[in-house]
């Protein structure tokens, strides 16, 4: 069976400002201390996929504008709600105040198989990625609501951060989609 490309003006996809009054899916995404400038892009322009409510960047996470984000967001930026935060724990804070269960995204006790999440039926979530080689502090993983952890069966202790980013988004969207 032959296939054609479909080009990107066949794609209907929305322009910023309709993606910015469309419904959003009721995830955030909250990066603490991510180092790498084309992680933060990557992880914005798949934000922009999943329609994701909100990021916050926090501590050492660069903010837009900036020439190696916009690299690999490709517009994502323009497209996708962000905040600023020095510490990460001020907005898991505030999230939980507005009734957002947050989960970390990280191998600890007691973490939920990404395969097992089950999307909290009326609620707001929030992923908390962490550093490239630290991952998320503990201070957070032990602030958040629940801990989540994508299975692994290679040699590998992780994910690049971007990549855990898409997965555990695809995952989390499939089972929001599901859940309504």
């Amino acid at each position: 069976m032959e296939s054609r490309k479909i080009k990107n003006s066949e794609l209907g996809r929305l322009n910023v400002d309709e993606f910015k009054t469309a419904d959003k899916s009721p995830i955030y995404i909250i990066l603490d201390n991510i180092r790498s400038l084309n992680n933060v892009g990557s992880v914005f322009r798949t934000a922009d996929a999943f329609r994701v409510e909100k990021i916050f960047l926090c501590g050492i996470t660069a903010t837009p504008p900036h020439k190696d984000i916009h690299k690999t967001a490709l517009g994502a930026t323009e497209s996708i709600d962000w905040e600023y935060a020095e510490h990460t724990i001020d907005i898991v804070n505030k999230l939980q105040h507005e009734d957002v269960i947050c989960y970390a995204l990280e191998q600890a006790e007691k973490s939920i198989s990404l395969e097992n999440f089950e999307f909290p039926k009326g609620q707001k979530v929030a992923i908390i990625l962490g550093n490239e080689v630290e991952g998320v502090q503990q201070e957070i993983v032990t602030a958040s609501n629940h801990t989540l952890e994508i299975p692994q069966y290679g040699t590998k202790h992780s994910f690049n951060v971007s990549v855990s980013n898409g997965i555990c988004l695809w995952e989390i969207f499939q089972k929001w989609k599901g859940s309504l």
